[in-house]
């Protein structure tokens, strides 16, 4: 098939790899593999890790008939600091149309200005460009200018642990494009524009780590990081059982439940436990009463983080993801534990309807929406020579519709700052109904030509 617009969003966790394909941002494939090559959202073996991207990545091109050629990877809160960041250019001593090399230019010197050594730059998010000093504007291009300046949120990560991720995906034979914060890419499909806005708690609770960040106003304003998850009750269950980690996987799928009084101690299953003869019957009241103690002192531990910021007084409430919130009843504990109204998000796309996607799901998705600016940035970090091809977009007037630039996030239990987000320019319904086609085809063109 035609693969000119094909991407694959990659999440990459501490228990399993989940790959999203999207052609022209619909998506047509997901897979997820398991991964043994990681330890609490962190690499701790680069080859099994490489094996679980090369199975993923593989398994989803045959799927959809197609080569793989365009990885975007997203990188966890753990992982992300948030430093406030400005730049300034000069544009001409007479003044001068701004254009997209002024554009990157002093993109390129407020990342600078503010990478600490030790760490790279993920993503940066310009709250606001200024024209000579005095004139705060969205997007500074085909203005006049004598200087640009630019403020903004920079996201950075390790070196060591971003090295890992990209020779991980190198070795699994495959190049990544650019990185995106996962927060945010859940963000972006989790989240309506209320819950954006009035203020909500993204709760992921993933195979290694469980993550709540709290969004507000469009801005991510907070981030709490538990080293417990998903593994940690399969691992439970294998000590109180006595059986293998695979077996107490398999049974916390099949029969386990959030909350014991959802559970029957009339409905029995079997356990295979070491060093005992033939097999056991196990109730499900007592399988989920194990899964229940984890997930409450989990819960109860990022609730004070959340509580101490006021989140929890949040009108958006909780929105869960990952994996562990496919066992039965997590959003009523969930709630109930931490008095906040709670639902559980998945993607309705046919083939991914579980909570599982939703990270590599977002991540196509953010991809997808970025503006003329957010590729900018891109090319600013990652050095993808872009620039006639933006200006050649601008010609066709094909304009890229605006993604409202959210803020990003700092270090795990460290509150958010606030920052001012760019404000969306308005076009008439008719403007719209009329460019729809051309706004398609510029988009598809203008995103081939960025990754190729």
């Amino acid at each position: 098939m035609d693969n000119s617009n094909l991407l694959v969003g990659l999440d990459i966790g501490t228990t399993s790899v989940k790959a999203v394909v999207a052609d022209a941002g619909k998506v047509i494939g997901a897979v997820t593999t398991p991964n043994t090559g990681m330890r609490h959202g962190k690499i701790v073996d680069i080859d099994q890790t490489a094996n679980a991207i090369s199975r993923a990545l593989k398994e989803i091109a045959e799927k959809t008939n197609a080569n793989i050629y365009r990885v975007v990877t997203g990188i966890p809160v753990g992982m992300l600091q948030l430093e406030t960041a400005t730049g300034l250019t000069n544009v001409g001593e007479n003044g001068q149309e701004v254009g997209n090399a002024d554009v990157k230019r002093v993109l390129q010197a407020a990342v600078k200005s503010a990478v600490k050594d030790g760490r790279e730059p993920i993503s940066f998010l310009p709250s606001r460009f200024m024209i000579d000093g005095k004139t705060d504007v969205d997007d500074p291009r085909k203005m006049i200018a004598h200087s640009l300046a630019v403020q903004g949120i920079l996201l950075t990560a390790p070196s060591g642990a971003l090295h890992n991720i990209k020779k991980a995906i190198e070795r699994a034979g495959y190049s990544n494009n650019f990185f995106v914060p996962t927060p945010l890419a859940i963000a972006s499909v989790a989240l309506d524009e209320g819950e954006r806005t009035f203020g909500s708690i993204i709760l992921d609770l993933g195979g290694g780590v469980t993550t709540a960040t709290v969004i507000h106003e469009g801005q991510i304003k907070y981030a709490n990081i538990d080293l417990e998850g998903g593994s940690d009750i399969t691992n439970d269950i294998s000590v109180v059982l006595s059986t293998s980690k695979k077996d107490a996987e398999q049974i916390k799928l099949d029969y386990g439940f959030a909350l014991p009084s959802l559970a029957s101690e009339n409905d029995k299953f079997a356990v295979k436990s070491v060093g005992a003869d033939g097999q056991k019957m196990v109730d499900e009241v007592y399988l989920s009463e194990i899964i229940n103690a984890r997930l409450v002192q989990t819960i109860t531990r990022i609730g004070k983080g959340l509580a101490k910021h006021e989140a929890l007084k949040l009108p958006g409430g909780i929105i869960i993801t990952g994996g562990s919130s496919l066992l039965q009843g997590i959003d009523n504990l969930v709630a109930n534990g931490l008095n906040v109204k709670a639902r559980i998000y998945q993607p309705d796309q046919m083939g991914m309807r579980t909570p599982i996607y939703a990270a590599a799901y977002g991540i196509v998705n953010y991809a997808y929406k970025m503006s003329d600016i957010d590729y900018l940035v891109a090319s600013a970090i990652y050095g993808n020579n872009i620039l006639g091809e933006l200006e050649e977009v601008e010609q066709e007037n094909v304009k890229i519709s605006k993604r409202p630039a959210p803020t990003s996030e700092t270090e795990p239990k460290e509150a958010y700052n606030r920052h001012k987000m760019p404000r969306s320019e308005k076009a008439s319904e008719d403007k719209e109904e009329n460019n729809t086609k051309n706004n398609s085809k510029g988009i598809k063109n203008f995103f081939k030509k960025f990754f190729d």
